[in-house]
């Protein structure tokens, strides 16, 4: 776990780092500068885009760290990364070519509800293009487990530059007009700024010989389209879905509650740019003895990490919610249940890297396909009736189908789990202080009153996990910060 604990650290201070910016642009900049509408707009576009973006990317980040590792010449790993380069186009130019051919009757459909849709609609494919690429470069570091310079330019480096623009649009340096399209030239920059790290690390070779075998890598490029992205596209989804059957100003209110709710995905994610190539290389040298060790350490440092940022979200998110305009308190259950579902998929561990790297891989697109139809047909159900908290739930009981469908699946197969009697301890922990916080509000300021709360919690929980070591992990790292 020495290069997982070092980097995955090294993501998780650059992604919070983000997330900070990102609290900064979301929380405050945003809703303050930018009416609700056209806020709500934004949240449209991207999400749209992180729609399209699996279908333009045709499974290559998944591909590439799937793959790679089992091709030991420079001729075969020429032609098969030549092949990850081009493949995205198969998707990319078509569906611009038909784009074009009836952008009237697209943009026409997209802003049946909110007509403000419609003289952006061009945008959604321009970002999505930009993200797909962008991820694929992403993984061409990963391969080479470097991770953290992309990170930094996932997590930072668009937040940065909006940050900038929320500023330059409230000086009226510029137009809202000029605001959205300087944001999908963000996403432009981002893709770009990767591509030149990543050909830093390896300068493609391009050989179209084909010389390995092509035909189980396009299978598997086609399967995991849509399987390698569900988790990322149901939560998009909700806000595309929001954006057909209600007002677009409830988008903003959801966009709020889902960022802070995402902030326990962090570590997850940061977890994940460095442990996912190395369940390839585990499974394709068969050493089950690695992995399993990998998929339970994994999982139990997730569910401390991601159970201490749970319960301080929880037991602040009523005083959080006092400092922004009172129309976003609508979002205030979608917190809690959008944090639960975070906290279930942290408490996966690298789950979802084992079946998207194994043989098994067709069984995802099975799972993926019903869980999106699942959250479509409730969110079609339960948007109109509960609003906003509909497509939360929706995406609860579709993500948590989902998570469980997986955790079979993988025991089925691999005879292995991710559970110890050490995760139980965490989820207990994370139950008790949860309850015992969330109704015991202070008399002071929200800030004040956030700070002291979330200090008492932190200092119970560290004292607790480090007292009673539930992870050897956590331990050393803490043994090593005391010493200093």
């Amino acid at each position: 776990m020495g290069i997982v604990i070092k980097q995955s650290i090294q993501n998780t201070i650059t992604t919070y780092l983000g997330f900070a910016i990102g609290a900064v642009n979301t929380l405050f900049l945003y809703t303050n500068f930018l009416t609700d509408e056209y806020y709500g707009l934004i949240g449209f576009l991207l999400s749209s885009a992180n729609v399209m973006m699996p279908f333009f990317m045709f499974g290559v980040s998944n591909t590439l760290v799937k793959f790679y590792s089992s091709y030991t010449t420079r001729k075969q790993q020429n032609s098969f990364l030549t092949l990850m380069l081009f493949l995205p186009l198969l998707a990319i130019i078509p569906i611009g070519f038909f784009g074009i051919l009836g952008y009237e009757a697209v943009s026409n459909w997209l802003a049946s509800e909110n007509a403000i849709i419609k003289d952006y609609t061009y945008l959604i494919y321009i970002i999505a293009v930009a993200m797909a690429y962008f991820e694929v470069f992403f993984a061409w570091s990963k391969i080479h487990y470097k991770s953290v310079f992309g990170n930094i330019m996932k997590e930072i480096f668009h937040r940065l530059c909006i940050l900038f623009l929320l500023l330059a649009l409230h000086y009226k340096m510029l137009n809202v007009d000029q605001f959205i399209i300087a944001v999908a030239v963000v996403y432009i920059l981002r893709m770009v700024v990767m591509k030149i790290y990543a050909f830093s690390l390896r300068l493609p070779k391009l050989d179209f010989s084909l010389n390995f075998n092509i035909s189980s890598v396009l299978k598997y490029s086609s399967l995991i389209i849509l399987a390698g992205s569900v988790a990322m596209f149901m939560l998009d989804l909700d806000k595309f879905m929001l954006g057909k059957l209600i007002v677009i100003d409830n988008i903003a209110y959801y966009n709020v509650a889902i960022f802070i709710a995402t902030v326990i995905a962090v570590p997850a994610r940061a977890m994940q740019q460095i442990t996912y190539p190395l369940t390839a290389k585990f499974l394709n040298e068969n050493d089950n003895t690695s992995l399993k060790d990998l998929y339970k350490k994994s999982s139990l440092n997730l569910v401390i990490i991601s159970g201490l940022i749970f319960v301080l979200i929880l037991v602040n998110i009523n005083q959080l919610y006092t400092l922004l305009p009172e129309e976003y308190s609508q979002g205030l259950f979608v917190v809690i249940v959008v944090a639960l579902v975070k906290l279930i998929d942290n408490l996966l561990g690298i789950n979802n890297s084992i079946i998207f790297n194994s043989n098994y891989f067709r069984i995802i697109l099975f799972f993926g396909v019903l869980i999106i139809l699942v959250a479509v047909l409730l969110n079609f159900v339960l948007i109109p009736i509960y609003n906003i908290n509909g497509a939360a739930i929706a995406s609860f009981i579709a993500l948590f189908l989902y998570g469980s469908l997986k955790i079979w699946y993988v025991n089925k197969k691999f005879k292995m789990h991710p559970f110890s009697v050490q995760t139980f301890y965490a989820i207990v922990l994370i139950f008790l202080l949860s309850i015992s916080f969330y109704f015991w509000e202070f008399s002071f300021q929200p800030i004040i009153n956030i700070i002291v709360k979330s200090v008492m919690v932190s200092t119970i929980y560290g004292f607790v996990v480090y007292h009673f070591n539930f992870s050897t992990d956590i331990s050393k790292i803490l043994n090593t910060v005391l010493k200093r």
